[in-house]
């Protein structure tokens, strides 16, 4: 009978990276802890599991009030993103390139995986000092570019970002309708490029869409964001629910956009981010599954078999390859498979 102990380390903490390649525990060497059983079978080949990294709740902070930047400090968020777009009014701009440095310069991070910021968009005539402004902390991880319509949008951000020494990654933002017929191009714009982003007001107010509460005029949005996303190895944040005051909701939305592909979701408000960071790591069900798939590939690899049978349903590899990336995100998120 296969037995797996699955347990969760506190959110935010980055658990040590999966290799896979010769252990069933799917547990990489080094980490101290216990091996079980070991086999031969290798990573399927196409797989690049070590470049993932957990990015499930985007949470936005203005930085237009120091009380909210303070709040951050103790958020579990994957990424906080402090803001200097959306969130902080044209005549505060100024004020607020300040309080992000301060914000990374002293933002502990001791529960959060990655600081970034949100700029404001390409020909807003702000992007600029922005840029210039946050690229002098060495604290920064990522940069969220807005309303990225072009290849171009991306073009001077990473200038900037190459001139500086940094290495430091992109989130584009896609929110209008250019930005969704050019978006093959966009993901290729710059290797920076680690994730789109789909913004559902935006989009619906630069295509006259009325958003509603079945989501069905955004299935195509998101369908094109989240699949551009993983055609080009990208991960894809979903949209905002803008009822923060409704759980509700926020589950609803948050299980439909971990289904149709997305790795993680924006949120507005605190409370929003433990329910999207619950809901966008792998169900214990779906761990459990994964992990026998690739006990069953490493044991059938064994013995020359490609293809096997699991629970009467066929096992090839494009099955195969799910199961290690739902178990690297299982580990990633501080599930832990502790026996095969």
């Amino acid at each position: 009978m296969l037995c797996l102990a699955l347990s969760a380390t506190k959110p935010g903490v980055r658990p040590s990276s999966l290799v896979a390649a010769t252990r069933a525990s799917l547990l990489c060497s080094g980490t101290g802890r216990r091996q079980r059983h070991t086999a031969t079978a290798p990573v399927p080949s196409g797989l690049d599991l070590g470049s993932e990294k957990l990015r499930r709740a985007v949470f936005y902070v203005p930085c237009s009030e120091d009380r909210k930047i303070q709040k951050s400090y103790c958020s579990a968020a994957d990424c906080i993103m402090y803001d200097l777009e959306d969130g902080v009014s044209f005549n505060r701009k100024d004020q607020a390139r300040n309080l992000v440095l301060n914000a990374l310069a002293n933002n502990p991070r001791t529960t959060a995986v990655e600081l970034g910021v949100r700029i404001n968009g390409i020909g807003s005539g702000l992007e600029h000092k922005d840029l210039t402004a946050v690229l002098e902390s060495p604290r920064l991880n990522v940069i969220m570019v807005p309303k990225v319509e072009q290849p171009e949008d991306i073009h001077m951000v990473a200038k900037m970002i190459k001139e500086s020494g940094r290495n430091i990654g992109i989130i584009a933002g896609i929110e209008t309708a250019r930005g969704i017929i050019n978006i093959r191009d966009i993901a290729q714009a710059s290797p920076l490029i680690d994730a789109l982003l789909f913004a559902a007001e935006d989009y619906c107010a630069d295509t006259g869409i009325v958003r509603t509460q079945s989501r069905k005029e955004l299935y195509y949005a998101r369908s094109v964001v989240s699949t551009t996303a993983h055609a080009f190895k990208k991960q894809a944040i979903d949209m905002v629910t803008m009822d923060f005051r409704s759980k509700q909701t926020l589950v609803e939305e948050s299980r439909e956009g971990a289904e149709m592909g997305f790795t993680g979701k924006q949120v507005i408000h605190p409370a929003q981010v433990d329910v999207v960071q619950e809901l966008f790591a792998p169900p214990r069900e779906i761990v459990e599954k994964a992990a026998r798939i690739v006990k069953g590939y490493s044991e059938n690899y064994e013995i020359g078999k490609g293809a096997f049978d699991l629970d009467g349903k066929a096992i090839d590899m494009p099955v195969i390859k799910w199961a290690y990336r739902v178990l690297r995100r299982a580990e990633l998120a501080g599930i832990q498979v502790d026996s095969l």
